[in-house]
């Protein structure tokens, strides 16, 4: 192969948008070109939020052939992979941890492609190669580590042999085992599981909440704003910063209509609660949740319910309702792997990292047994 050049860019939106899409090679939504660029364009990556754009690219005779969305992370905000304790052993010693560069999708705690190469036949090396250039950026900038989260299994499988440190942890999806609809999934499940979703729904209902989906396309001003405003209120009641702007949002539905999905939910027909999605040809992926009323069930409903009734009827075959929450067991949602690589400069503190991450995965691989002992399913269903 001819030498790569390796250049870090300024921002996914200094790279041309159809030639970044046929590296992604997927209609996964966060990835794609308009969900990153969006992101800078929309002021949800700043520097004093501890994230700095800083996309890599591998040119070959001045054209791009693999890229990583990468970012100079000062802090480990807005990431789900919790390096916490990591930064305060470098502290502790006396050493620097930030910055460290960070090869994710900002906020978005979502497996998907990360090593961007497209289908040619050179995909696997290129993905090599791409894993080698940020091993080099961070010998080259002098850091502490580089980081990439959240792998879909072809780039996990290219970190084998490496010096690179595996980790993972589980998130809980639902997969679609071909249901008819939703009373069809609930006949799936133990009787008083299937009993208690009747009730939290029925819970809504009673409360003269109803529920509808609708595309980015199919938003006016106002529900934008509203959408937005509970967003806001939501993380704030969480002792959270929303990062993401309501001009961020907008652009979603610009941008990306169809694979963005609002469940509005109102009463009196004002829409008093809200969960916006967005969605793949075969993945529903549930973000961001708020409310101004306190409604039993109206959590699980707009957050879980309509996404698996959503994807019964659009014949999606998963549904990733975000990060943690054991409750989604209870839901339908099983245990899946998820998977992250860490480079550490260090060698003192790789060897330690990774002893610590060997105990970690016999901890979270006895986590996984006990939170399948206790699935809804009537028959046993292996977790995706």
């Amino acid at each position: 192969m001819p030498s790569l050049e390796i250049r870090l860019h300024k921002g996914v939106s200094e790279i041309d948008a159809g030639r970044w899409n046929e590296l992604v090679d997927s209609d996964h939504p966060f990835t794609a070109h308009a969900f990153l660029a969006g992101l800078e364009l929309h002021d949800c990556i700043r520097a004093e939020h501890g994230w700095q754009s800083a996309p890599l690219g591998l040119y070959e005779n001045g054209n791009l052939v693999a890229a990583a969305p990468l970012y100079l992370k000062g802090n480990s905000h807005g990431e789900f992979v919790f390096d916490w304790s990591w930064a305060n052993a470098y502290e502790r010693h006396g050493l620097h941890y930030y910055p460290k560069l960070l090869c994710a999708v900002p906020y978005s705690p979502v497996t998907g492609p990360r090593l961007l190469v497209g289908t040619t036949h050179r995909a696997d090396s290129l993905r090599h190669s791409l894993i080698e250039a940020m091993t080099q950026q961070t010998e080259a900038l002098a850091l502490s580590s580089t980081h990439l989260n959240f792998a879909s299994t072809v780039d996990a499988n290219a970190f084998a042999g490496s010096a690179w440190l595996p980790r993972f942890d589980w998130q809980f999806h639902w997969t679609n085992r071909g249901w008819s609809d939703f009373e069809d999934f609930l006949a799936a499940l133990k009787p008083k599981k299937r009993k208690n979703i009747r009730q939290e729904r029925q819970h809504v209902v009673a409360a003269g909440v109803t529920c509808e989906i609708r595309h980015g396309d199919e938003l006016d001003d106002e529900d934008w704003r509203i959408l937005h405003r509970l967003y806001r209120s939501n993380f704030a009641a969480h002792g959270n910063h929303p990062a993401l702007t309501e001009g961020f949002f907008r652009h979603l539905g610009q941008h990306m209509p169809r694979q963005t999905v609002a469940v509005l939910c109102r009463r009196g027909g004002r829409i008093i609660a809200a969960a916006l999605c967005l969605r793949s040809s075969d993945t529903l992926y549930g973000r961001y949740w708020g409310a101004e009323e306190q409604i039993p069930g109206l959590h699980f409903e707009a957050c879980y319910y309509q996404g698996i009734d959503y994807c019964i009827r659009h014949g999606l075959r998963r549904f990733e309702p975000g990060a943690q929450g054991e409750h989604k067991i209870a839901r339908g949602f099983l245990p899946v792997r998820t998977q992250s690589f860490h480079h550490v400069r260090d060698g003192r503190f790789a060897s330690a990292i990774a002893e610590a991450l060997q105990r970690e995965a016999l901890g979270l691989e006895m986590y996984r047994e006990d939170l399948l002992a206790h699935s809804p399913y009537a028959e046993a269903l292996e977790s995706a």
